[in-house]
């Protein structure tokens, strides 16, 4: 890989890492960091692939991020993109899922196909998602949250994509920090409008 190769990354980090900071705070910022990512990451051709869409299925995107809440029960969703309004305060327990893994192992994670992972839960309301990747938020040694995207379409997401999203993972903790993110979760947890799920899932 060359530096060439390497540029469209890279300035999308350098105007996600501006446009988080310069943000009006933290859900603001994490939403920031997540439209930049979201039009960038994974293969936009998956889909076309045989066997990544079951019937009746269609391509899209989610992203944004989950948050450790205070009480340690739950990971909160914040600045989301793409996902059902009535799920802007996703909560899912804090051992649910592959989320719950992320927290648990405290490790960067890739599901090319979810089929594969029988672990997999469907948190999101509208479909199952056949791909996805996480990336935990870390500040001082302390696991703050976690990055997402996730895609319908099996094989969307290649490891490439997991190093781009872990770059924006670092810079989300600085916005978070700097915008008083962790005070922020403590006034709006638990939120007025949180979709609570089941560790099994939908």
């Amino acid at each position: 890989m060359t530096i060439a190769d390497l540029r469209p990354a890279l300035a999308m980090l350098a105007d996600a890492g501006a446009a988080a900071l310069a943000a009006d705070g933290p859900e603001p910022a994490i939403r920031a960091l997540a439209s930049a990512y979201y039009p960038v990451l994974g293969d936009r051709a998956a889909h076309l692939r045989p066997g990544s869409l079951k019937p009746g299925e269609r391509q899209y995107f989610v992203a944004g991020g989950f948050f450790v809440t205070p009480d340690t029960r739950y990971h909160m969703l914040v600045g989301n993109l793409n996902f059902p309004p009535e799920q802007e305060r996703l909560l899912v327990p804090i051992d649910g899922g592959h989320p719950g893994w992320v927290y648990a192992n405290r490790s960067n994670l890739i599901l090319k196909n979810t089929d594969e992972h029988g672990g997999f839960r469907q948190y999101l309301k509208t479909s199952r998602m056949g791909s996805a990747i996480f990336a935990p938020i870390f500040w001082k040694g302390a696991l703050l949250g976690q990055l997402l995207m996730a895609a319908q379409a099996r094989d969307t997401f290649r490891d490439d994509d997991l190093a781009v999203l872990v770059a924006c993972a670092r810079i989300a903790a600085g916005a978070w920090v700097a915008h008083g993110g962790p005070a922020w979760l403590a006034a709006a947890y638990p939120p007025p409008n949180g979709f609570y799920v089941d560790k099994e899932g939908m």
